[in-house]
């Protein structure tokens, strides 16, 4: 299948699944021919050294020059927690997630701040595109976005020729967050972050034809602010962990 009817057909599939969602105005994200960046961070509140890697992460919000093709996350990890502050951002998941990603990566040094590229280490000072490469992929994600509700978030959308080695995630994040840190190693310090993970969901594998459904509804915390939050979707290589392809999707209005 080529990449115009791939394109084609997963269009057709999401307007036949997406009946449930007609109530309100989409906001869809399709994935382009090239290979996108996902660029992970993993950080923490409690780190000294992590600030200005939050920084660089948040400068991608201005960077129309990236947009669509670096797709930025930020995973707060909770290993720093025991010494002073606790993050209220870290997840023991996205702690697991860095050290599964390093045993992939055949590493055995996980640290923070750490930048993933494409789920490998990255130190470069320089744009995560540079040396990238901008390979095609047969991949294709399409990702529907409902207007976010009291409650919940509804996904609708799919991935299309995902072979039987790939998986899926979902990253639902949350910019312009703010801490005012009372201890450890950044105490007294106005803490500010964008792309924070709120909740990852996966792994998502392909059926027999090759598509993975990504529809489902999102239970959204009430302190979540829903204009503030946005959703990625990526596909990584189970064996290499190797991101295959990445898509990002900032919340509708209302």
């Amino acid at each position: 299948m080529n990449a115009r009817m791939s394109a084609v057909a997963i269009l057709a599939w999401l307007s036949a699944a997406a009946g449930t969602h007609a109530a309100a105005p989409p906001c869809v994200a399709q994935s382009g021919a090239q290979r996108a960046v996902l660029l992970e961070l993993y950080t923490s509140e409690g780190c000294d050294s992590c600030p200005p890697a939050d920084r660089r992460l948040s400068q991608f919000k201005t960077r129309a020059d990236h947009a669509g093709r670096v797709v930025p996350l930020a995973f707060h990890v909770d290993y720093w927690d025991r010494l002073g502050w606790v993050d209220r951002f870290a997840n023991p998941q996205y702690t697991q997630r860095q050290q599964v990603m390093a045993g992939l990566a055949r590493s055995r040094m996980v640290y923070t701040p750490q930048f993933l590229r494409n789920g490998r280490d990255w130190r470069s000072a320089g744009s995560p595109l540079d040396g990238a490469g901008a390979a095609a992929t047969g991949l294709r994600i399409l990702l529907e976005l409902g207007v976010p509700t009291a409650g919940h978030l509804a996904l609708d959308g799919g991935i299309s020729a995902a072979n039987a080695g790939a998986e899926a995630w979902l990253a639902v994040y949350e910019n312009n967050l703010e801490s005012q840190v009372r201890a450890g190693e950044n105490s007294g310090k106005t803490l500010r972050h964008d792309y924070v993970v709120r909740r990852l969901i996966g792994p998502l594998s392909p059926d027999p034809s090759g598509r993975i459904s990504l529809r489902r509804q999102v239970a959204l915390d009430a302190g979540w602010k829903r204009a503030d939050l946005g959703v990625v979707a990526f596909v990584q290589d189970k064996a290499s962990g190797e991101i295959l392809q990445a898509l990002q999707r900032h919340a509708c209005a209302g």
